[in-house]
């Protein structure tokens, strides 16, 4: 029984270290980045997990333009916006020269417009959004009192654990919504594409700090990762897919 029992605890601290080991792998590339942060990726066959700075993975944040996720969805689904959509630009000078024009859903996503989701937003109104929060177990479902601003104004909150189980939902189409409509988030969601993988994907931030999200399709699986890092300043922003990157490398999972 004591041999058995030291077996154990032998087991136990040899797969513990092998974890922490992993760990450090990806600490050293937020060291190196000069940010704190955490990164959560996991493989969907394999149901590998790797995570770094796992107590900050657990804390809710906003999620900033990563709701565009889930928001083109529900824009979709409700008819404010079609895949055809002109979206006229109100002639107000924004921040990013890229907002001031028309636009599509596929620009309005990649380039992050916030008037453009605002515009949505308010043509959806808060009561509906609280029903599909609710039905996509989507973060704290906080809507607030602002529908135009309530994945901005930290009201709506969510962990990168739950950006991970949400895309996850999204990849196998478990998700209440038709599936042209995810086929074609999907599509616009095409952040990389080469021989070896795609990566859809999101940028999001706060101003305090950012996300990417997303998943990454290989020859031999899909991964899924949440990377959530503070932001100093606009030059740490370039950081958040930097590091994911270098991550997806170091296990392996790219060249």
């Amino acid at each position: 029984m004591h041999k058995k029992i030291k077996l154990l605890i032998s087991i136990f601290f040899l797969t513990n270290s092998f974890l922490f080991a992993q760990d450090l792998e990806l600490e050293n590339i937020f060291k190196n980045k000069q940010v704190d942060g955490t990164i959560v990726i996991e493989s969907l066959n394999t149901k590998k997990i790797y995570v770094y700075n796992e107590k900050r993975a657990e804390i809710l944040f906003s999620p900033a333009s990563t709701f565009k996720i889930p928001n083109t969805l529900i824009a979709l689904n409700e008819g404010v916006v079609t895949k055809n959509s002109v979206i006229v630009w109100d002639k107000k000078i924004r921040e990013y020269e890229s907002w001031n024009k028309n636009q599509t859903l596929q620009s309005a996503f990649k380039t992050s417009c916030v008037w453009c989701y605002q515009e949505f937003a308010s043509k959806i109104g808060i009561e509906k959004y609280k029903k599909y929060l609710e039905e996509l177990d989507y973060g704290n479902k906080n809507i607030g009192t602002d529908v135009t601003r309530f994945w901005l104004d930290e009201s709506l909150k969510i962990t990168a654990y739950s950006e991970i189980k949400f895309l996850k939902r999204l990849y196998t189409n478990d998700l209440p919504f038709k599936i042209e409509d995810i086929n074609l988030l999907k599509n616009i969601m095409i952040d990389e594409k080469n021989e070896d993988f795609t990566i859809r994907a999101k940028t999001g931030w706060e101003g305090k700090y950012g996300w990417y999200v997303g998943f990454i399709e290989t020859k031999n699986d899909v991964w899924f990762f949440a990377t959530n890092i503070d932001t100093k300043s606009k030059d740490d922003l370039i950081k958040r897919k930097e590091i994911t990157l270098e991550a997806l490398k170091i296990k392996g999972i790219i060249n």
